[in-house]
C-alpha cells in the first residue's frame, strides 16, 4: 500500500488488498456497536478509533491477514485465547484464510475500552463492563 495521507477510515480500507476489506469492516462495525462513543480517527496511517480523547485500537489490512494494536493486558485465559493470533509486540494478526473470531475481537475491544475508562476515570458504558 503505497498511500499514506488517509482522511478517514473509508479511504483506508479502500487502499487495503481486497481481500481483507470484508474483516476490516466487521471489525470495524463490531467496534462502533461495543464503543458507540468511539470516535473514528487515522493514527499511524492506520485506521483506529479514540475514546475519551486517547487511541483505543489501531487495526490494519494486509493481503494475508487483518492486524489489531495494541492488545489489551487480560487473565491467563485470554492470553491463552490469543497465543495463536501474538505476533510481535502488541500485534495481533488474524489469517484472512481462517473465520474472523468475532467473539474474541468483541472481547478485546470490551478490555481496551475498560483500560480507557480506567486511565480516562470515565465509567464505561453497561455492555463493556
Amino acid at each position: 500500500m503505497a498511500k499514506t495521507n488517509f482522511q478517514s477510515i473509508d479511504d483506508y480500507i479502500a487502499a487495503c488488498p481486497e481481500e481483507s476489506r470484508a474483516y476490516l469492516e466487521q471489525i470495524r462495525k463490531l467496534i462502533q456497536s461495543l464503543a458507540p462513543d468511539a470516535k473514528e480517527k487515522i493514527s499511524y496511517q492506520i485506521a483506529a478509533f479514540e475514546l475519551n480523547g486517547r487511541n483505543l485500537i489501531h487495526f490494519a489490512g494486509w493481503k494475508r491477514h487483518v492486524s489489531l494494536y495494541p492488545i489489551p493486558a487480560g487473565n491467563e485465559a485470554f492470553e491463552r485465547q490469543i497465543s495463536k493470533y501474538a505476533a510481535g509486540k502488541g500485534t495481533l494478526k488474524f489469517p484472512l484464510d481462517e473465520p474472523l473470531p468475532l467473539k474474541l475481537i468483541g472481547r478485546i475491544i470490551k478490555l481496551h475500552v475498560r483500560e480507557n475508562s480506567k486511565k480516562t476515570g470515565m465509567k464505561p458504558d453497561r455492555k463493556n463492563r
